[in-house]
């Protein structure tokens, strides 16, 4: 009997260790696996710091301390203004009513969201077509998010593209950080370009792949991916919104700009356009950007100077502000994914006279059963 013991310990000790190796090396398998599609840029060519807890000033936004609803609710914020413009503060629940594919809802919450938290992702294009205008557009963008950022409330992320996207800042409640990556951001003219078009061939290109990158402008796939690998990583129940700089001439795109579109409704995500860069050599497509914007519930500007620059800036902080929330439960109990047409009408007799200007999402996609149980992991 003592040596069956004794052989049965022996036996469970090597088990024992032979199961804290399996865990051990899993854990270092999952280490190495840290991929993503969009580059990041180092800020300099320093040594990696060692990793210290962040400061107050750096910390993201908490999604505790944020509005939650019921995750059986369909969620649909909407601005009203005036023919002035003006956001229209006085709207109660009795004044309007909501549709999904044309069938009347029952709202379960109505209230309006001025302090609401926001993830914001700017994107800045930097292909040759903003060369002049691209100083006045990092300028603007900067005093856009010290104006707009909140501590430890909001957070944002800049990207910039041409071919292909750079990650020049993950998301981070920190300022300085954003502004430092604006900074960054510049025009690289392709290999070879002394400008009006004109490249010569006496500094070839590096590969032929990267000059046509550098060459084009991938805007739909700076949108479809900013949705997926930035936004998506976003603290939960916030307001979402992608503010895009460009003069909305895509030209190497994979993703049609449909997809950019569904991209960015499958995150909640508004999108902004501030239609810039150089109108007279190069032109503005003002019929892709409204297309884009107003099928996510968001606003194109077309500004012509700087002071029209920084007041389209002002509009859309107040835009993202100043919102309604409509939470329903849809009729439709079907989690299949599919899209959902959403219509909302003003009922009051004395706000119709007023024309008022509604914006929002015109529908979302479904939830089905796996992405609702999902959980959204933050980027370190």
């Amino acid at each position: 009997m003592k040596f069956r013991s004794s052989a049965l310990i022996i036996l469970c000790a090597a088990v024992a260790v032979a199961c804290a190796a399996v865990v051990t090396n899993t854990r270092a398998q999952n280490s190495g696996d840290n991929s993503t599609t969009t580059r990041q840029r180092r800020a300099d060519n320093t040594a990696e710091p060692s990793p210290t807890p962040p400061s107050k000033e750096e910390e993201t936004l908490n999604s505790d301390d944020v509005l939650r609803v019921e995750t059986n609710l369909t969620n649909v914020f909407f601005t009203a203004a005036d023919k002035h413009k003006r956001f229209v503060a006085t709207i109660k629940k009795e004044d309007v009513r909501i549709f999904e594919d044309g069938v009347p809802q029952q709202i379960f919450t109505f209230q309006q969201n001025i302090d609401l938290p926001l993830s914001l992702a700017v994107l800045i294009d930097t292909s040759r077509s903003e060369e002049r205008t691209l100083p006045e557009e990092k300028a603007a963008a900067q005093s856009f998010l010290e104006s707009v950022m909140r501590a430890n409330k909001d957070e944002a992320a800049v990207v910039s593209f041409t071919g292909e996207a750079t990650l020049e800042q993950g998301l981070t409640g920190n300022v300085g950080r954003l502004r430092r990556a604006i900074s960054r951001v510049e025009y690289v003219p392709p290999s070879g370009l002394i400008g009006g078009g004109v490249v010569v061939g006496s500094t070839p290109p590096i590969s032929d792949s990267q000059q046509m990158l550098a060459g084009s402008t991938a805007i739909w796939d700076a949108v479809y991916t900013t949705s997926n690998e930035v936004l998506r990583d976003s603290a939960e129940h916030t307001r979402r919104a992608i503010i895009l700089l460009t003069d909305g001439s895509d030209t190497s795109s994979q993703m049609h700009i449909q997809a950019a579109i569904d991209a960015a409704v499958k995150v909640d995500a508004l999108i902004y356009a501030v239609g810039i860069g150089d109108r007279y050599s190069f032109g503005i497509d003002e019929g892709s950007l409204k297309k884009i914007t107003e099928a996510t519930g968001g606003r194109a500007y077309f500004p012509r100077n700087e002071a029209e620059l920084r007041n389209a800036f002002a509009q859309i902080q107040e835009d993202m502000r100043e919102q309604y929330l409509i939470a329903y439960s849809p009729s439709n109990k079907t989690r299949d994914g599919s899209y959902r047409r959403v219509a909302i009408e003003i009922t009051n007799s004395e706000l119709q006279k007023q024309s008022l200007k509604l914006s929002y999402r015109p529908g979302y996609f479904a939830k089905t059963p796996v992405s609702s149980s999902s959980t959204i992991t933050k980027k370190p």
